[in-house]
């Protein structure tokens, strides 16, 4: 078997890439090795296009098996099931760059597949993944207009870090994956804490100079191992077909385009669209490609009303912000509300508090982790005016909702100031571009509804390019039509203080670091107006909580104490649970959170672990309960796991003849600790207790 490898340097590691020694049947298929870590990846193709295939058919999938971390997966079937959120993500992540490198008009089913093989815990598949699917593609026989590369930012005190590992990210400020090719940036994403617009394209810059030499280096390994490309069949619309659509079309468009209401224009464009192919059909043109054909004829006739006369479809200025509204407390019992309104673009967001047994595990190849920060996004069919199942959410949903999440991390308190689990959801009930940014907006007022401490407050907005030649458009806050017939989709959010989240994705083959830096500083000067708007409605978090909240409160004990707290088999905690209807989280350092929406039975839990963890003080009155009635006296449990004699002489006053006349089983009464002897025996007197109350 015969194996091709290639070697480079590349961070602190080496990157290898072989090529011949497996999935061989594939068109192309590498594996990708870092360290400890490797990844296979393959690139397919069908040899046919399906009957009435009218869009270009790229399906990802990653997959991370647990054996390529040595152990066995959780739960009852012992074999991974449904995709992971981060297997999702990286999928995300391989797709949106390579997708606009296919040639335009290429309508065979092509597939990638990248499964994990090893992990050493220390370095991200995602990145070996992603340069994976390009060198698969780039020596495959695909028509692949490659290759790119690749790679990870982090930023420490002492400046830039290349592909750091996962140890080095927890203590680096920010996060940044960069993915380009010979014309530029493709594609990045990023998470931050807060950094300047200066030190976020410092790390851009120093990481897509690393790059550069790794698409070199796949150039290589393609001339010596790859395939020629197989002469395909391109979908291509006829020339003479989009001639005529001019013709008929030209005057109805640009009525169309004058309207301001996308629900009139989407209306007018259908009955267009229908009254075409009514006429054209006849004339031997198939509806399918009068349809391709008259969104081409669409995409020109907008692009060039902003490059030529530099008119958007709303009529509004390339840096114009659309109409925002916010309202807070919307929502009579949820924990903190907000609707944020941008336009026809709309965000409901919800924030509900939580203990630490609402905490959601994450089984990942790295091990196991706890998370207590989450933004879910639901996007359903009536927020655009449609009619679809409504299922779990998809990998849209789901690359939003982190998207936002991200953005929302870097001002989230600690759990140490605020040690709650918080949820938040953003329902779309209006889109019209980037829900995304207004679920940033909306969330972050939600929280600070809640009266969670939030350290400042975020706000994102959505960018879009149309560039053709030397001339570029850079437009502010997109509407989804200039999304769709626009050149990018860049997503930044942050605080007044710096960035928080970026992501850009392109439907070209590359954007300069110039150009990027004109977006960049677009978006922080849209991002000052929107948070003007947004802390004109709350400008800083609640005082208080919502009266639905549960409260924790929070104590410290003795480590040592901890098991007595707990009880054989959880006796003891399972009782004051049960008593006071409290939720109690005892944590291996001794800080014990004790949550409850009434302060009352907080109040009682935590008197209740006092008493048994504080040592028993001789002279103190306690609230007894009687266990034990003997004929010289009555044994007291004064905490759980805590007892102590009240001997007859004193139970009361003078000569106690029948110890049951004075107390019974089960009877709540008042004691004093009188001594504790050297077998540390407690000593409880009832009398001298009630002695203590009269006076």
């Amino acid at each position: 078997m015969q194996s091709n490898t290639s070697k480079i340097q590349f961070g602190n590691e080496e990157l290898i890439i072989e090529t011949g020694a497996v999935a061989r049947q594939a068109n192309g298929s590498v594996t990708v090795q870092y360290g400890g870590t490797v990844v296979l990846v393959t690139a397919c193709m069908s040899k046919e296009i399906r009957e009435g295939q009218g869009f270009f058919p790229l399906t990802v999938e990653y997959q991370e098996k647990t054996y390529a971390a040595g152990r066995i997966p959780g739960g009852f079937f012992k074999r991974e099931g449904r995709p992971s959120e981060n297997e999702i993500l990286t999928a995300r992540l391989i797709d949106r760059p390579i997708r606009p490198l296919f040639p335009k008009g290429l309508l065979n089913e092509v597939q990638i597949i990248a499964l994990v093989l090893s992990s050493d815990g220390e370095n991200d598949p995602d990145i070996l993944a992603v340069i994976g699917a390009s060198a698969a593609l780039a020596i495959s026989d695909i028509p692949f207009n490659g290759p790119l590369a690749c790679c990870r930012v982090g930023l420490q005190e002492g400046g830039f870090v290349l592909n750091p590992t996962y140890a080095q990210l927890e203590h680096s400020d920010l996060d940044v994956v960069v993915v380009g090719n010979a014309q530029g940036i493709i594609m990045l994403e990023a998470k931050c804490r807060e950094v300047s617009e200066k030190t976020f394209l410092e790390a851009v810059t120093f990481g897509f100079g690393h790059i550069e030499k790794i698409i070199h280096f796949q150039e290589d390994f393609c001339r010596a191992h790859g395939k020629p490309k197989q002469d395909v069949q391109y979908k291509i619309t006829s020339p003479e077909l989009k001639r005529r659509l001019e013709e008929l079309a030209k005057e109805k468009l640009a009525h169309i385009y004058s309207l301001s209401k996308k629900e009139e224009r989407e209306e007018e464009a259908d009955l267009l669209a229908k009254e075409l192919e009514t006429s054209l059909t006849p004339e031997g043109y198939q509806v399918e490609d009068v349809r391709v054909a008259l969104e081409e004829v669409e995409k020109e006739q907008v692009r060039k009303k902003i490059l030529k006369e530099n008119i958007r479809i709303d009529a509004r200025g390339f840096k114009d912000i659309r109409p925002i509204t916010c309202a807070v407390s919307v929502l009579p019992r949820t924990h903190g509300s907000c609707i944020f309104t941008r336009g026809q673009t709309q965000s409901l967001a919800v924030t509900t508090l939580g203990t630490g047994e609402d905490e959601q595990l994450i089984e990942a190849l790295e091990g196991e982790k706890y998370k207590s920060f989450m933004l879910h996004y639901s996007f359903p069919p009536f927020s655009v005016g449609e009619t679809a199942p409504v299922r779990g959410p998809g990998r849209r949903e789901i690359g939003h909702g982190v998207l936002a999440e991200r953005a929302l991390l870097a001002v989230i308190p600690p759990k140490e100031k605020f040690p709650y689990t918080i949820r938040v959801v953003s329902e779309i009930l209006e889109s019209n571009g980037s829900s995304s940014m207004a679920t940033v907006c909306a969330s972050t007022l939600s929280l600070m509804d809640a009266g969670v401490p939030i350290k400042d407050v975020v706000a994102g907005v959505a960018l879009g390019l149309v560039k053709e030649g030397s001339k570029a458009v850079v437009l502010t806050d997109i509407t989804g039509l200039e999304d769709h017939y626009g050149d990018m989709d860049l997503k930044v959010a942050g605080t007044k203080q710096g960035i928080t989240a970026v992501q850009l994705d392109l439907k070209i083959d590359g954007i300069s670091l110039e150009l990027m830096d004109l977006c960049m500083k677009q978006a922080q000067e849209a991002r000052g107006f929107i948070l003007a708007k947004m802390t004109s409605v709350l400008n800083t978090p609640r005082e208080k909580l919502s009266s639905y909240a549960p409260r924790i409160e929070t104590l410290k004990i003795n480590t040592e104490k901890i098991g007595a707290v707990i009880g054989p088999g959880g006796k003891i905690i399972k009782h004051i649970i049960a008593t006071t209807g409290a939720s109690i989280d005892i944590q291996d350092d001794g800080t014990v959170l004790v949550a409850s929406t009434d302060p009352m039975k907080s109040n009682e839990a935590i008197a209740m672990i006092k008493a048994i963890t504080e040592d028993v003080e001789v002279g103190r009155i306690y609230n007894a309960k009687v266990k034990k009635v003997t004929n010289f006296g009555a044994f007291c449990e004064i905490a759980p796991g805590k007892e102590g004699l009240v001997h007859v002489s004193e139970l009361a006053e003078g000569f106690v003849k029948n110890v049951e006349a004075v107390v019974k089983l089960g009877d709540e009464i008042k004691v004093k600790v009188v001594g504790i002897d050297e077998q540390g025996r407690i000593n409880l007197s009832k009398k001298r207790a009630e002695e203590h109350t009269s006076t």
